[in-house]
């Protein structure tokens, strides 16, 4: 069984333009990680022109599909019938995204078969994590 989940999911980036921009993003949940889920952007899809990357916690998505969530760099929150809103808070500004929550529910479904909610740290290896911190 892999202990790594991928999805492609389609994100519109809200701007003060009318209209709003497509944009790819892939979400990303390792059992090795598994209080984690990522969501990566390519190059193109980045004002760096280098491929972006935040690390949030699974609970917030979960959470976040079914009301607002997160105070910090980022935040989610249901809007309309089958829309999410993802805010990355950064130095530089904030991104708005619009996600179908039926492709996040999917996400967080696939990820709870890999690792249920409440038993993440029997996933953990503390004595992996304990030597990195040592060597480090």
């Amino acid at each position: 069984m892999s202990t790594v989940i991928e999805q492609a999911v389609e994100a519109r980036l809200v701007a003060s333009a009318p209209r709003m921009e497509t944009v790819p993003a892939t979400l990303r949940y390792d059992r090795e990680d598994p209080y984690a889920v990522s969501m990566a952007f390519p190059p193109p899809a980045t004002l760096e022109g280098v491929e972006v990357s935040w690390a949030f916690a699974r609970e917030l998505l979960a959470e976040g599909v079914e009301g607002p969530a997160g105070v910090g760099d980022v935040r989610v929150r249901p809007y309309g019938y089958d829309r999410t809103v993802v805010e990355f808070h950064a130095s530089e500004g904030v991104a708005v995204l619009h996600i179908r929550t039926s492709e996040l529910r999917h996400f967080l479904e696939r990820a709870r078969h890999l690792v249920p909610p409440g038993r993440e740290h029997q996933y953990l290896d503390w004595d992996r994590d304990l030597m990195e911190l040592l060597e480090g």
